[in-house]
């Protein structure tokens, strides 16, 4: 037994000293050669930081509303909702979503609606949403900031971030990279 016992106890003190000082601090380390020294990916806006790659809330009529988020886009607490299809109350919160939608964007039906204006990210916290969740909102946008959609469309084609070398993911847009655009087309 003794065999046993001090190899386990050598093996033990050794993961604790790897994984709780060498690693982080290698981390940490690694981190402050990165831009922004590992703090994220920060954008400055109106006298506001914001962090790029974490999701904001956008409801307003004059912005391009966001995805939803489960964790009410808290970086804190990250995570899905956990409901499945077959749930009733996660059933009633998407068709609530589709319905503000409909009301806030007319002339669009149902089945142009994109999942992911209606369904939570598996974080929470997805920054992202697709090319035809901005353009469902186009009309909507361009009416109230009077701007032409052709511009606003425009604005969508310049945000919108392609597959990794093409292969790797759909076409993507950044929420708040897109409403800062969408701020300074407009002159705000």
């Amino acid at each position: 037994m003794k065999k046993h016992i001090l190899p386990a106890i050598k093996l033990t003190a050794l993961c604790i000293v790897f994984l709780t000082i060498v690693y982080p601090i290698s981390i940490w380390a690694i981190a402050q050669l990165s831009p922004n020294q590992g703090k994220g990916d920060l954008i400055k806006h109106n006298n506001k930081t914001y962090y790029a790659n974490i999701g904001q809330s956008f409801s307003t009529d004059q912005y391009f509303n966001s995805r939803p988020s489960a964790v009410d886009y808290n970086a804190a607490g990250s995570g899905g909702s956990n409901k499945g299809p077959s749930n009733e109350e996660y059933l009633k919160q998407i068709q609530a979503r589709i319905d503000t939608i409909l009301m806030k964007n007319p002339g669009i039906v149902k089945s142009d609606i994109p999942a992911d204006l209606v369904t939570a990210s598996g974080s929470g916290l997805d920054p992202n949403f697709s090319v035809q969740a901005a353009k469902i909102q186009v009309k909507r946008i361009a009416k109230i900031r009077n701007i032409d959609e052709v511009k606003i469309n425009n604005l969508i084609t310049q945000n919108t971030e392609k597959p990794v070398i093409g292969l790797f993911g759909p076409e993507k847009i950044n929420v708040l990279q897109l409403n800062i655009a969408l701020d300074q087309l407009s002159g705000k």
